[in-house]
Formats: C-alpha cells, sequence, structure tokens
C-alpha cells in the first residue's frame, strides 16, 4: 500500500514539474478541448435546425385541418388556405398562430442548411430560396383575407420551386444524399401542379385541392432536405 502511495506522489511530482516547465501546452490543451466542445455543440443545434424539416409540414397541416375543423362548413378541396386565417373568422387566431409558427421554424431550417452546404463545400442557393417560404407564410398570418397585403406577401412562394430545381444542377454531385435526383424532380413536379390553382378552368370546384398540390410538394421536399442533411 506504502510502495502504491509513494508511485502515485511520483506521478504527481513529474506532472507538476511538467506543468511548470511547460505551462503553454497545458492551456493549449484546455483551448483545443474547449474547442472541440464548442464545435461539437454547434453541431448539435445545427442538426436540431435541420430536424425543424419535418416538424414545419406537421404543424402548417396540423394547423389547416384544425382550423378547418373550428370553421365546421370548410371544405379542404374547394376552399383556399388562406380563407382559414381570413378577417372575422373563428379560426384567424388558430391560423395566424400556427403560420408565424412555421415561419419562424423555417429561417432556423434555412440556418441550419445554409451551415451544412458551408461545412461541405455546397451552394447555398438552393437553401437561402426557402426563405421566400418563411416570408409569405409569415405574411398570410399577419395580413388575412381580404386585405392587399395578404396577396403581396404571398407572392414570394412561387420561388419555392426554384429550391429543388437549382439543387437538380448545384447538388447534383454532393456524395451522401441518397436517392437526390429522384426526390428533387419529384418535389419539384408536385409544387409545379400547384400552379394549376392560378387557372379557373381546370379542375372547377377543386381550388383548394390545387392549391395544396403546392404545399404537398414542398412538404417532400423539406422532409427529403431534413433527412438527407442529416447525413451529411
Amino acid at each position: 500500500m506504502k510502495y502504491l502511495q509513494f508511485i502515485i506522489f511520483q506521478l504527481k511530482l513529474k506532472f507538476l514539474k511538467k506543468v511548470r516547465r511547460h505551462p503553454g501546452k497545458l492551456q493549449m490543451t484546455n483551448s483545443s478541448v474547449d474547442r472541440t466542445n464548442q464545435s461539437d455543440s454547434w453541431k448539435i443545434v445545427i442538426l436540431i435546425f435541420l430536424r425543424f424539416g419535418f416538424g414545419i409540414p406537421a404543424i402548417f397541416f396540423a394547423t389547416i385541418i384544425v382550423c378547418g375543423f373550428i370553421l365546421g362548413d370548410y371544405s379542404h378541396l374547394s376552399r383556399l388556405v388562406s380563407e382559414l386565417g381570413a378577417l372575422g373568422t373563428s379560426s384567424r387566431t388558430v391560423f395566424s398562430t400556427g403560420m408565424l409558427l412555421c415561419s419562424l421554424l423555417s429561417v432556423f431550417f434555412v440556418i441550419g442548411l445554409y451551415r451544412t452546404c458551408k461545412s461541405n463545400g455546397m451552394n447555398t442557393l438552393p437553401a437561402v430560396i426557402i426563405l421566400s417560404f418563411s416570408v409569405s407564410i409569415a405574411g398570410a398570418a399577419i395580413f388575412p383575407l381580404p386585405m392587399r397585403m395578404h396577396l403581396i406577401m404571398g407572392m414570394p412562394s412561387v420561388f419555392m420551386v426554384l429550391s429543388p430545381l437549382l439543387g437538380i444542377f448545384l447538388w447534383n454531385k454532393t456524395p451522401h444524399l441518397p436517392y437526390f435526383k429522384s426526390m428533387s424532380f419529384l418535389a419539384l413536379f408536385i409544387m409545379s401542379l400547384g400552379f394549376l390553382a392560378f387557372d379557373p378552368n381546370l379542375f372547377i370546384g377543386y381550388a383548394g385541392l390545387k392549391q395544396r398540390l403546392f404545399h404537398a410538394g414542398w412538404s417532400i421536399w423539406f422532409f427529403y432536405l431534413s433527412y438527407g442533411f442529416s447525413q451529411l
């Protein structure tokens, strides 16, 4: 027992001498550990931001389903989403809250995508374009129908189709993104079908269904980006 204590004492003594001779090395080691811990913490935050890509569509569709239930006589096939938050409707508060939450989470989602792009040497433009969604959906919440600003603020959402379109060209050679082309084309195709809502002569009486095709398209895109970028 005394021999073991003597060995421990000698090891402590050697360590103290080493610290006195090279105090900078210990400081460098501590600072390196701190930087590593900060880097790991930031990676966790970015991963959480990327996971919002799953939550945003879930919150969006849950909001419009609940609002439709509140109104009672609302048809998701024939009526537009914005009608759920129109002035004077009983569902306006729920609608605005849900849309603003989606907008806020989408900003963090874009931050996660942007940082991941930077870390992997990828073009950031397809990710940044998603901010058009953030602006439009916030505008729909803040400026309800029939306000003119509701229409103006909703216009940027049409740029959302450029995200998967540019992604096909700019992210095509990115490794570790499974089924990238297939999912990009699928999201782009379904989002493009949503533009049928601008033609009143097609699928007459199904304006709500046509509009929801666009929402289904960006939802697929968000789901895929959340999953795919989490693997990088």
